[in-house]
């Protein structure tokens, strides 16, 4: 009985156990996950598909259009026979079909500037896919780095609680004996439990910054995930110069947002000559084909029989020429002509202000690179100072000549040193992959470096 109770709660638990299974993901995977993904990234695939309809479907106006039509009938009542020049009551029989095929010899070139737009909407939108897909690989990235961050610097708290307790252990021992006062216990104690919540608190940053991360990746098997922490001293943290006025220059040659804009420009452009089109005479050409058959037509007293009705008899063709000349509707054309206008200065102007974004992004961004980079080498010795203070103030207490207040002192800002320095290291590898964003060089191979 109890061999079957361990086997069913076995197959019970597995199914738990595999639900429970935590993913180990490299920088590059989350990035991957992300883009195979993201509904925004499929939605613009979509409209892509649907861009390339609309190249196609303009392209198809320039082909003569070719309609059929076929018709039949059958009358019954008083009817005028002609033969007889009386009235009778009869039934009649009556078929008719034809072709006909039409197309634009001239419309204003409307249908040039149309194709030309269409063209032009579907590289915007492949622009306007390129940067979305930046955007999620920065924004994975960005997630991915504080779940690193986060992870360190909870190391860095239980780090610190380790050796709080280790603390408390000895200050007791020492209480004991007598060779510390009572007062050492309580204050360790409560440096003990502020190290407790600091881990707390840590943790639950952590939890935040792994939910954020498995958000943007939308796989709904990934329920926990373990990250791949880079070691710090491996990483090359060498800032290098730049020149802001060429970084500049060279995001206004390959942000996709800057690009796609001028794009729209080039397409309201051929929106203007659209509308414009609409003030020019327009010319269509015309042929059509058609027959018909009665059973009324007769010939020697005998209904001439169907194959030499619609097939010979009946038959028409004809060809034609249609001018449409506008001369007045109400200035319809006039206002569409202005709207036209209006959206290409408003577009226009859009442009200047993506080109004043981007030029204050990449500013910011130069500017927050140098400064981060002023604090890896501060915070570094920092760190060592930091280090050596509370290594100095360690041995002191060991052989009585600090207090336990000023121990704690120097470990506080020992913890915080390296919580800085570790920040700055994180900071700097960020504010490098945001130069590439704002620049507009990012790409979904990214590495530590």
């Amino acid at each position: 009985m109890i061999r079957k109770l361990i086997v069913i709660s076995a197959f019970l638990l597995v199914p738990m156990i595999v639900q429970a299974q935590t993913h180990n993901l490299t920088l590059n995977d989350a990035i991957q996950l992300a883009l195979e993904n993201n509904y925004q990234l499929k939605q613009a695939d979509n409209n892509l598909d649907l861009a390339d309809t609309r190249i196609w479907s303009a392209r198809a106006d320039f082909l003569p259009s070719l309609s059929a039509n076929f018709n039949g009938s059958r009358d019954a009542g008083l009817q005028f026979i002609q033969e007889d020049l009386a009235f009778e009551d009869r039934s009649s029989l009556r078929l008719s079909g034809g072709l006909s095929s039409q197309v634009t010899v001239f419309n204003g070139f409307s249908n040039i500037a149309s194709l030309r737009q269409s063209e032009i909407n579907r590289d915007a939108q492949e622009l306007d896919l390129q940067r979305l897909r930046e955007s999620i690989i920065f924004d994975t990235a960005s997630r991915y780095l504080q779940v690193v961050l986060d992870k360190e610097l909870l190391k860095i708290a239980e780090s610190s609680l380790e050796a709080s307790e280790s603390q408390l252990q000895q200050v007791e021992a020492q209480v004991e004996v007598g060779s510390r006062p009572t007062v050492d216990l309580y204050n360790q104690e409560a440096t003990v439990a502020n190290d407790e919540l600091a881990v707390i608190q840590s943790e639950n940053s952590l939890e935040v910054s792994i939910a954020r991360l498995i958000r943007i990746m939308q796989d709904p098997e990934i329920t926990d995930i373990e990250v791949s922490v880079p070691d710090t001293d491996e990483l090359a943290l060498m800032p290098v110069e730049l020149d802001m006025d060429e970084m500049i220059e060279s995001a206004l040659q390959s942000r996709r947002d800057y690009l796609a804009q001028e794009k729209t420009i080039e397409s309201n452009e051929q929106n203007r000559r659209i509308v414009r089109a609409d003030f020019m005479p327009s010319l269509t050409f015309s042929a059509s084909i058609g027959s018909n058959y009665s059973d009324q037509r007769v010939l020697l007293g005998e209904t001439i029989p169907f194959g030499d009705q619609f097939f010979d008899q009946n038959v028409t063709r004809s060809v034609g020429f249609s001018l449409s000349i506008p001369i007045f509707n109400r200035w319809n054309t006039r206002a569409n002509y202005q709207n036209a206008q209006v959206q290409l200065k408003n577009s226009e102007l859009e442009l200047d202000n993506i080109r004043f974004q981007i030029s204050e992004e990449v500013r910011q961004a130069y500017n927050d690179y140098i400064a981060i980079s002023k604090e890896l080498e501060s915070t570094e010795k920092s760190l060592i100072a930091a280090e050596r203070a509370y290594e100095t103030e360690q041995q002191r207490y060991e052989i009585g000549s600090t207090t336990l207040i000023e121990l704690n002192q120097a470990n506080a800002n020992y913890v915080q040193a390296q919580s800085n320095r570790i920040q700055s290291v994180y900071n700097f590898i960020f504010q490098e992959q945001l130069l590439d964003f704002y620049i507009g060089r990012l790409d979904e191979s990214l590495e530590f470096n």
